[in-house]
């Protein structure tokens, strides 16, 4: 029987292949005279950290760790600041929905036509324009706002369209780091079960040759007692 392959045709839900315990080296190996170093080369293929095989089909494990750390890395340096736009945002559109609360509430009340005219208060904040430098600006009365979309884009949203959209990205990066965490934790099992499959198979190949080895000096020994 030829040996066997070295990834399991099982998968997890992002089809990341499981790497198969060797359970009896012998029989996976395909019988007591197996070939061992090609087997011994394909764990190490599978471990290897390999730059040129980049599909998730023949993708090494060792590679796939290294792109997900840095994935994991990236979004939760992300998150947070999708969360304090997202707060920032919500913050803006509170402040205006109270304001425009208020305007109703004082339509009725005649007293308050003058303050009606008067100008409304700006707000003052900072903004960061560095690690650890920041400016102070104030803010006018706006129902628009601009975000970054990456790749040096900018563009302009009405507030309520900014929340939802902040909101989906936030949603959608916060799943992507979850699954990155529960693909890393997959693919550390797997590298695991890798390194303990190869001492296995080079364990039993070394008592293989201990055994061979002294069969043939037990022969040797019975050959010359003969002579």
């Amino acid at each position: 029987m030829p040996p066997q392959t070295v990834f399991s045709s099982e998968k997890n839900p992002r089809g990341i292949p499981k790497a198969p315990f060797v359970a009896n080296v012998e029989e996976y190996l395909g019988g007591p005279d197996g070939e061992v170093e090609g087997t011994l080369k394909s764990f190490q293929d599978a471990l290897a950290y390999a730059f040129a095989e980049k599909s998730i089909r023949d993708s090494k494990y060792r590679y796939m760790d290294s792109n997900l750390a840095q994935r994991r890395q990236s979004l939760e340096e992300k998150i947070p600041d999708i969360k304090k736009t997202l707060d920032m945002v919500e913050f803006l559109q509170e402040r205006r929905e109270g304001k425009n609360k208020s305007s109703e509430d004082d339509e009725d009340d005649l007293d308050d036509d003058l303050d009606d005219d008067a100008p409304q208060k700006s707000l003052k904040t900072t903004f960061e324009l560095n690690d650890t430098l920041y400016a102070e600006a104030e803010l006018e009365e706006t129902d628009t706002v601009y975000l970054w979309l990456g790749a040096n884009v900018m563009l302009s949203y009405k507030i309520p369209a900014a929340v939802t959209l902040l909101k989906s990205k936030l949603e959608a990066a916060q799943t992507s780091l979850n699954n990155t965490i529960e693909d890393l934790e997959f693919l550390r099992e797997q590298l695991t079960i890798m390194e303990v499959n190869t001492a296995r198979v080079y364990n039993w190949d070394v008592k293989r040759r201990r055994e061979r080895r002294e069969r043939d000096e037990a022969q040797n020994a019975a050959t010359k007692a003969l002579q």
